[in-house]
This record gives C-alpha cells, structure tokens and sequence, in this order.
C-alpha cells in the first residue's frame, strides 16, 4: 500500500443568484451583478435562474412573457455564462421551487412578510393587484437559495432584507427539525461601477424609467447608446473631473473607468483640455464596443432555438437532481410520509 498521501481537493463554495425576464436588463444591471456572475465563475460552484415565478405577482403577457424567458436564458449565455462551469436553468421547469416554497411559508412569520419594504413599494405600485405571491415572494426566494445549498448568495443593496429573512427562515427550520439548510451568507458584490440615470444621476438607472433616454439597454444598438450619452445630463462647467456637485459628470466617469480599466485620475488626464462632447462621445463608443459582441453572441443563439431548448432542458434536469434531494430531505425532516 502506498504510503503517499493523496491530496485533498477542497469542494469550491457555492453561490446562487437569479434574474427575473421582466425587461432587457440595463448597463447598470450588467456592472451591478451580470459581468460579475461571469468572474465569479473559476472561483465558485455557480447556480444561476430565470426567476420566472417570480415575475408573475405582476400580470405578464403570456406570449411575450415566454419569449422574455427564453431571451434572458440566452442573455445570461451570452454576457459569458458557461453551462460547461455554471448551471443554468429556468426556475419554473424545476417544481422542487414552488414546494419547497410552501413548506417554508408554514415557517415565515406574517409579520416577517409584512416587514419587507419591496412589498410596500409594489403594493404602491400596483394598487389594481395586490396578490398573496406579491406579499409571501420572499418566501419562494427562500426556497430558492435553500434548496441549492449554497454558502453564499450575491446580492445588491436593495436584496440584503430578503437575504436576512432566508436565513432566519434556514436558521429557524434547522433549530425545529434539525439540521436540513445550509444558512448562506451574503456576498457583497464589488461593482466596477454605482450606475446611474443619464437624465437623473441623483437616481439609480433603472430599466422601469419612463424616459428612455435615462437607461442603457443591453439590447440598444450603436447608434442608440452613442445619442443617449450625447443627451446624458452633466454639468455647465465643460471640463472632466471628478467631484462633488458633479453626479452627471461623475456617472460618466465610472462607467467609462468601469470598461476601460482606468481611475478617475487617469480618466480626467485623458481628456484634460477636452469637453463634454468629446469625452460623452469616448464613453459611448467604449459601451459600445463592450455590448455588441453580447448582442451578437445573443443573436446567435435566439437563431438557434432547439439547441437553447436542449440546454435549458439540460440545466433543467441537473437543477431538479439537486434542488430534488433537498426537497426529500426537508420532507422527511418534517415527518411526511415516503415512499422507499
């Protein structure tokens, strides 16, 4: 027998996070979190959704609704995701979701739910249409992360809320049944960019905005982008700098750092002795230049429809053997009768 000691290789932690295919996704979503699922991939166990369920606490066009889902699955292909490193897949085609969603509802207080400020927010928003998924959503996101194992899940500022309740849910469910869930930690995600509106750069740019010309589509064509910059909001000062009192100029500026790998100082040595004109049109062409292989690479694979329908089938297939022992293992915990 050999007395050489093999090495051990240590299992990469793994991290889940999901896309809703409400809209096509903005420069700001693309900084925030998508180019950063990509990086994440050769240094974590990555699990990423078209969060479909989702989606429909607001009422959705049922034709338009299946292309979006589609289209998202290819985008996240697309922006660089590899199915060979990642496991893709469609929330809706794994029904071990919407189960495991109900037995952790039986473990979310009322007062938990009514605490979430997104609730609030949509409820405002949609006042024709305020539905129990709107209200008890969280929980299903529970289900989830929880169902993946994961020991860390990406989130923005705007989702540290729904991350706390999952983990008071795991924490809560393990103290009553015993140790079932992996209780996931937030991953903070360092973003090459605070993304804001071209027309408001006091306000995040958000892809719901009424103006248009506030937001970068992932799917806006040369041309678009390049006008859009040219019409972004700066300053009358006409020289690049980064400062207070200068938003505009200064969302510009990180965006533009954000794809050509520059710092603010380099950025305003750069263009010292330019202006707005030139340095808005550098900014276009840079974002440009960084979306229209993604827009490509998405067409490429929309012309393709039986093999996007083959891997999404594929993620589908892996994400249920998973999320399935999970479910199992949550269901017997609980005393729920099993067959052998």
């Amino acid at each position: 027998m050999s007395d050489i000691q093999q090495p051990t290789i240590e299992r990469k932690k793994r991290v889940l996070s999901c896309i809703q295919p409400t809209g096509v996704p903005t420069l700001g979503n693309y900084f925030g979190a998508l180019r950063n699922w990509v990086k994440m991939q050769d240094e974590f166990d990555c699990f990423y959704a078209v969060a479909d369920l989702h989606a429909i606490t607001v009422r959705q066009d049922p034709a338009k609704f299946r292309q979006q889902i589609m289209e998202t699955f290819a985008l996240l292909m697309a922006i660089g995701l590899d199915p060979e490193k990642s496991l893709l897949f469609v929330q809706s085609q794994v029904p071990a979701h919407a189960q495991l969603s109900w037995l952790l509802s039986c473990c979310t207080q009322f007062g938990e739910l009514s605490r979430m400020t997104q609730f609030k927010d949509k409820s405002a928003k949609h006042a024709d249409n305020i539905n129990l998924g709107l209200f008890s959503y969280p929980t299903l996101m529970a289900a989830d992360i929880l169902l993946y194992q994961p020991e860390y899940v990406p989130v923005g500022a705007d989702q540290k809320q729904h991350c706390e309740l999952t983990r008071n849910i795991a924490e809560r469910f393990n103290s009553i049944y015993g140790n079932t869930f992996v209780v996931p930690e937030p991953y903070i995600m360092k973003t090459g960019a605070r993304v804001r509106s071209l027309q408001d750069p006091t306000k995040k740019m958000s892809k719901s905005d009424e103006n248009v010309n506030a937001f970068i589509s992932l799917k806006d064509d040369k041309d678009t982008i390049i006008r859009k910059f040219r019409r972004a909001v700066t300053d009358s000062e006409a020289r690049v700098y980064y400062g207070e009192g200068k938003d505009g100029i200064n969302n510009l500026m990180e965006i533009y750092g954000a794809i050509v790998g520059k710092t603010m100082q380099e950025i305003e040595q750069e263009f010292e002795g330019k202006g707005y004109g030139d340095f808005k049109s550098a900014v276009g062409e840079a974002v440009a230049g960084e979306l229209t292989p993604i827009q490509e690479r998405l067409q490429t694979l929309l012309g393709d429809k039986a093999q996007l329908e083959q891997l999404m089938r594929t993620g589908a297939e892996h994400a249920s053997y998973v999320a399935g022992r999970t479910l199992a293992k949550a269901q017997k915990k609980m005393g729920f009768y099993q067959f052998k």
